[in-house]
């Protein structure tokens, strides 16, 4: 029997907040420090994910290890397509989740990577792409190649980003006037001139100290200043950030992410001109 999506799509534009926690989470296993033994559900955080509401369906951005945690908590089942940033455990290591998918797409799901990630996937999820595999048992996926060029994806315009995550080149992805850029150390040129005009900054911003590969308060902030987006959002918060403590420190428009939390934006239609790459129709 054919199974239906149960559940309604995003709104153009809704953005949610699936997970804000840096790669071990929050709480830590064995922690007892304030932020993990914190009563205060803000303080709880999954690893790092994203759902996006595009004209045509939901677009994921990654899956950590808590994603069926995740999307059964925010009631979200109706993925159209994923978009992955890089292929560390923590973004990567909750794939097989989406086996459920290709049952509510009657397909596979698409996958949005670069060359390097698909390859990651095809060795890590190895039992996926045996010969003879049965379909209900394995992530079905239909990969799509992506680079730094801009395409049209559900009725809009995605933008990929460059971004340096330490030694490590990552992608960060901007939606008319929002950007998500998680896992950033620095910032090329011209990713900088990709984020001017922002409605809404999504910011990686791990701790007050510095790291070798995440951006500290101070260096978020910094790239708030120059930036300006009307509001801006940090995500991948370690367990020395408590979050009410922590925003009071903030300056205007700028807050700490927690887990759950959903905000709207305005999307761009796609120019004429850009990539443009075709996905299954849904059937109800």
């Amino acid at each position: 029997m054919t199974k239906t999506n149960p559940v309604r799509s995003l709104s153009p534009g809704e953005i949610v907040f699936l997970g804000t926690g840096t790669s071990h989470g929050v709480p830590v296993i064995g922690c007892r420090c304030p932020v993990c033994t914190s009563e205060d559900t803000r303080n709880r955080r999954t690893r790092c994910s994203l759902a996006v509401g595009l004209p045509e369906g939901t677009v994921l951005i990654d899956t950590p290890p808590e994603l069926r945690l995740q999307l059964v908590r925010e009631g979200i089942a109706d993925l159209r397509a994923v978009l992955y940033t890089h292929a560390h455990a923590d973004h990567l290591f909750g794939l097989d989740d989406l086996r459920v998918i290709p049952q509510y797409l009657q397909a596979p799901v698409p996958v949005y990577c670069e060359a390097s990630v698909q390859a990651r996937i095809r060795k890590a999820f190895d039992y996926a792409f045996e010969e003879g595999a049965p379909a209900g048992g394995v992530p079905q996926l239909d990969f799509v190649t992506i680079d730094t060029e801009a395409f049209e994806l559900l009725g809009a315009w995605v933008t990929p980003l460059r971004l340096k995550h330490g030694p490590w080149d990552v992608l960060g992805f901007r939606f008319g006037d929002a950007a998500y850029c998680t896992d950033v150390k620095q910032f090329p040129e011209e990713t900088l001139q990709r984020l001017r005009n922002l409605d809404v900054l999504i910011l990686d911003c791990l701790r007050h100290e510095s790291h070798p590969t995440h951006l500290s308060v101070d260096e978020a902030l910094a790239i708030v200043e120059l930036l300006r987006p009307r509001r801006c959002y940090l995500t991948h918060l370690c367990h020395r950030l408590d979050h009410a403590a922590f925003s009071r420190q903030l300056p205007p428009g700028v807050q700490p992410a927690y887990d759950g939390l959903r905000i709207q934006t305005e999307l761009m239609p796609h120019p004429d001109g850009v990539r443009k790459f075709s996905l299954p129709s849904v059937e109800s």
